[in-house]
């Protein structure tokens, strides 16, 4: 049934889709927008959404014999199917450690000096954790809270991410960390692909010095309708009109904002027609994962609806993502949230969504995380090297080694090993 899944540390090789069987999703209700849902059957085929079949009509068999002879079913009954969500911010290999300051600072270079130091606990305890490991933990954190797609504000890692990682990881684009830290912003702008966004820190402060860097940036020629800035808390009122002029877009990490800053951003200030989408920061700053961002966006006091954009549509958007990310719909990317159904809206049933109320998370067409009632009624080879989790007494199975991934954060933490704040075991 659940099969043992290999180390990390060895490379092999993907299973490609375009191998697999064809999947037919069938009883579930399948969310069309924030709003509104039909029930249909969902098809899925090569990685992508084939097509819905709307129950309310007449079902029609598979017109491909060669694609009806390897199609497989799973029935969804009483869940509902929500596009795969999307994370615009994370640093994937800082989810091990604790929260770390004594907030709130003026600015995140303030919270930087006081926290960093490598060679005191409990930095250096968690620096000794090999880093391909915490990056694997760091795409373990996304999958459990419903995300496909994660934006790494980091190096790509190809050696790890286009292996058999649990989420995908945005792949074309540029970045600096921030005016501060980076080493030639200018330059990492110039050389962000065509058509991809360029990612920076920006205005992470309340004080003058963070609301001018969007000044600086624009005279470096870094601010256009490409570039994303993180944060952006301390922009001024002509700092969001410059923004608006050149159409650059936000990400925002409330949680992450109120734990270093004492403030975030002033959504209600802000314009529907901003290029606006969420992000969960690491557990060094934000209070655990994007469910839990999305929550504080809503205490923030943001309708539903918006937030739903927020990690579907406009995060695509914001990312340039082109292969359907955040939709459900003939020829999207089937990257799926399967979550139990709750009779409201799509928005208001994300906003209810924990660990223990999903029953399957799909990247491009394939099962990453699947609950124990799920897992049963899928065959056998479509769940191998899949293990189980334990996150705060809630129990699934994940496609990831877990059982290995644990062995060095034991070594170097002791047996209580915590990811984005919640307590996790095999």
């Amino acid at each position: 049934m659940i099969r043992t899944a290999q180390s990390p540390v060895r490379s092999h090789p993907r299973l490609e889709v375009s191998d697999s069987p064809s999947l037919l999703l069938s009883g579930g209700w399948v969310a069309l927008d924030a709003t509104s849902t039909i029930r249909a059957d969902l098809e899925i085929a090569n990685g992508r959404i084939l097509r819905l079949i709307d129950r309310g009509r007449k079902r029609t068999g598979v017109e491909n014999a060669d694609l009806r002879s390897r199609q497989v079913e799973i029935s969804l009954e009483g869940c509902l199917i929500l596009p795969g969500l999307i994370n615009s911010h994370d640093h994937l290999e800082f989810n091990l450690f604790p929260r770390l300051g004594q907030g709130p600072y003026p600015n995140f270079g303030k919270w930087a000096d006081d926290i960093f130091y490598p060679e005191s606990s409990p930095i250096r305890e968690h620096l000794s954790i090999p880093k391909r490991v915490r990056l694997w933990w760091g795409g373990i954190k996304n999958l459990l809270s419903g995300i496909t797609t994660v934006c790494h504000h980091n190096a790509y890692e190809k050696s790890i991410f286009d292996a058999d990682f649990p989420v995908r990881v945005v792949k074309r684009y540029g970045w600096a960390h921030s005016l501060r830290f980076g080493k030639n912003v200018e330059q990492a702008f110039l050389s962000t692909p065509r058509g991809a966004p360029f990612i920076i820190h920006l205005a992470e402060g309340s004080d003058k010095q963070s609301g001018d860097e969007i000044f600086r940036l624009d005279r470096l020629g870094a601010l256009n309708s490409r570039t994303v800035i993180v944060h952006g808390v301390g922009l001024t009122g002509r700092g969001h009109e410059l923004r608006r002029q050149r159409g650059a877009a936000l990400v925002w990490c409330p949680t992450s904002n109120r734990f270093t800053l004492g403030t975030t951003l002033d959504m209600a200030g802000l314009s529907r027609r901003d290029r606006i989408s969420l992000g969960s920061d690491s557990a060094l700053t934000a209070e655990g994962d994007l469910l839990d961002e999305v929550r504080a966006a809503h205490r923030e006091g943001l309708d539903p609806r918006q937030i739903y954009s927020m990690v579907t549509e406009s995060a695509a958007d914001v990312l340039r993502l082109r292969n359907g990310e955040g939709k459900l719909q003939p020829g999207s990317n089937a990257d799926l949230l399967v979550v139990k159904q709750q009779n409201v809206s799509p928005a208001e049933t994300l906003i209810n969504t924990r660990l223990n109320t999903i029953e399957m998370v799909m990247v491009s067409g394939r099962p990453h995380m699947v609950s124990a009632k799920i897992a049963l009624s899928f065959p056998s080879d479509f769940l191998e090297r899949f293990e189980d989790i334990e996150v705060e007494g809630t129990s699934c199975y994940i496609r990831a080694p877990v059982g290995q991934l644990l062995k060095d954060p034991c070594a170097c933490l002791g047996a209580v090993i915590r990811l984005a704040g919640k307590r996790v075991s095999a």
